[in-house]
C-alpha cells in the first residue's frame, strides 16, 4: 500500500487521497442498464431467459427454482455447516428482534391525541449476487429482519447456478420462492413484475455496478419498487495506534480487499513503524489467499495515511465515512463518541470485521462510497414504514381549532380554514 503523511498534503491532495476508485463510465452504464429494463418491460420472462443465457451462460426452462432443490440442498450440506449457520441465524435474529419499535401515543394538548404506528412492507424482494463466492450470509442479513418485521411476501433472486448454501439459508428463513435470475434483469423483474416473477414493493441486496444502477432506475420509475440504499464496492478503514497487532490489521484490510478489484482499504495510523509492519504482514498473508490476485488489484488503489494523533485519525475517518470502521487502539471505545460517519464500527483488537459479516448479530448490508454520512446500516426499520394517527376530541377542537383556522387563513388556504370553522360552528350549534 502506498503511504502518505496527512499533514504534508494540501487540502486538494487530502481530498484526492480519500477518493473512491473510479467506476465504469456513468453514461455508458446508465444506457446499457436502461436497455435491459426496457426489454424486461416489453418481453417479460422471454427477456429474462435470453439475458440469463447471454450473461450467465445458462438456458433456463423456468425462472422459478423447483421445490425439490430445497430438499436436495439440505441433503448436500454437512451437519457442521448447518450448526454454524444456525448459530449465526440465532444471533442475527436476536439483535434485530431487539429493534422492534414501540407504539407512540401522546396527548400534545388536552383533547389532541397523536400516535405513531409501524406496519410491515407487504412484499419484498431480496437480491443475492452470484460470482465466485456464495453469499449465503447476505440471505440471513436480509431475510431475518424481513421475517421479524412481518413482511407478508418474501422472495429471493440469485443468478444460476445457485449454491446449496444460499438455498438452505433461504429455507432456514422460510423463503419458499427463489428466482434463478441475476444482474440488472433480476432487479427490473422484481421491481416491475413479469409473467412468473411477482412484483415486489421494495428491493434489498448488494450487487455490481449494473445491479446498483438498475436499482436506482427502477426506484425512479412510475409503479417501480423502492430500494434499500445506494451502494458501491466494499471498503474498510482501520485506525491503528503503536500497540495494534499488525497481523490483525493486515488481515482486516485483506478481508475487504479480496471482495473485488474495485474494493478499497485504508489504514490510518499515528505510527510510521506500524505502517511498515502492516506492509510486511500484507506481503506475507497475501500469499496465503486463494483470491490473491483480486486483493492485489484492490491494494493498488488503497492507502496508508500517517497522522499526528488519534483525534486526527478520527477526523480523517469522518471525512471518508467508511462502510466498515475498525478501531485497533489501546482504548478503542474512547474514540466512539467522536465517530460521526460509519456504516458499522468494530472496537478493539478482537473485533474482526468478519465477525459482523457473518454471525455477531449486526447487519452487514451497509452504505458505501461515503453514503454513511446520510444513510444507516440496514435494520428492522427498513422493512417497515411508519404512519401517524391523530384523534381530536370536541374539547380539543375548541382549543386548537381557532389556532389552525388562523394559520390556514394566513397561508391563503380557504378550504383548510373552512374544514375547521365548519366544525367549530357545529359545536357552537350544539
Amino acid at each position: 500500500m502506498r503511504t502518505v503523511v496527512w499533514n504534508d498534503l494540501s487540502a486538494e491532495e487530502q481530498s484526492q487521497v480519500l477518493q473512491r476508485p473510479v467506476q465504469m463510465s456513468a453514461q455508458s452504464l446508465e444506457d446499457n442498464v436502461r436497455a435491459i429494463g426496457d426489454a424486461i418491460k416489453k418481453e417479460g420472462d422471454t427477456a429474462l431467459i435470453r439475458f440469463t443465457e447471454q450473461f450467465d451462460k445458462t438456458l433456463l426452462t423456468d425462472v422459478v427454482l423447483p421445490q425439490s432443490a430445497f430438499t436436495e440442498a439440505e441433503q448436500n450440506l454437512s451437519d457442521e455447516f448447518k450448526k454454524a449457520i444456525q448459530n449465526a441465524y440465532n444471533n442475527i435474529y436476536k439483535f434485530h428482534e431487539a429493534q422492534k419499535p414501540s407504539p407512540i401515543s401522546i396527548e400534545t394538548q388536552k383533547g389532541v391525541l397523536c400516535e405513531v404506528l409501524t406496519r410491515p412492507i407487504e412484499k419484498v424482494g431480496l437480491y443475492i449476487p452470484g460470482g465466485t463466492a456464495p453469499l449465503f450470509s447476505t440471505v440471513l442479513m436480509l431475510a431475518i429482519p424481513a421475517k421479524i418485521a412481518g413482511c407478508k411476501r418474501i422472495v429471493l433472486a440469485s443468478p444460476p447456478t445457485i449454491a446449496n448454501e444460499i438455498i438452505y439459508a433461504a429455507k432456514l428463513c422460510d423463503i419458499d420462492t427463489i428466482y434463478t435470475i441475476g444482474g440488472a434483469q433480476a432487479v427490473f423483474a422484481l421491481g416491475l413484475g413479469t409473467e412468473k416473477v411477482e412484483k415486489v414493493d421494495k428491493i434489498f441486496g448488494p450487487g455490481n455496478s449494473y445491479v446498483t444502477e438498475a436499482k436506482r432506475q427502477v426506484s425512479q420509475m412510475m409503479n417501480g419498487a423502492a430500494i434499500d440504499m445506494p451502494a458501491g464496492p466494499s471498503e474498510v478503514l482501520v485506525i491503528a495506534d503503536d500497540n495494534a497487532n499488525p497481523d490483525f490489521v493486515a488481515s482486516d484490510l485483506l478481508s475487504q480487499a479480496e471482495h473485488g478489484t474495485d474494493s478499497q482499504v485504508i489504514l490510518v495510523t499515528t505510527s510510521q513503524a506500524m505502517a511498515d509492519k502492516v506492509n510486511v504482514s500484507l506481503d506475507y498473508w497475501l500469499n496465503q489467499l486463494s483470491r490473491k490476485d483480486t486483493a492485489i488489484e484492490s491494494l493498488k488503489h488503497s492507502t496508508t495515511i500517517i497522522v499526528n494523533s488519534l483525534a486526527e485519525a478520527v477526523k480523517v475517518s469522518n471525512l471518508y465515512a467508511p462502510e466498515h470502521l475498525i478501531i485497533q487502539t489501546d482504548d478503542a471505545r474512547s474514540l466512539l463518541n467522536d465517530i460521526q460517519h460509519a456504516g458499522s464500527v468494530f472496537l478493539g483488537q478482537y473485533s474482526a470485521e468478519s465477525m459482523g459479516d457473518y454471525a455477531s448479530g449486526t447487519n452487514h448490508v451497509l452504505p458505501t462510497y461515503g453514503y454513511a454520512k446520510t444513510v444507516s446500516s440496514l435494520g428492522l426499520a427498513d422493512f417497515s414504514k411508519r404512519m401517524t394517527v391523530q384523534e381530536i376530541s370536541k374539547d380539543g377542537l375548541k382549543d386548537l381549532g381557532p389556532v389552525v383556522s388562523l394559520l390556514a387563513e394566513k397561508e391563503l388556504l380557504d378550504a383548510h380554514k373552512l374544514a375547521v370553522d365548519i366544525r367549530l360552528k357545529a359545536i357552537q350549534g350544539d
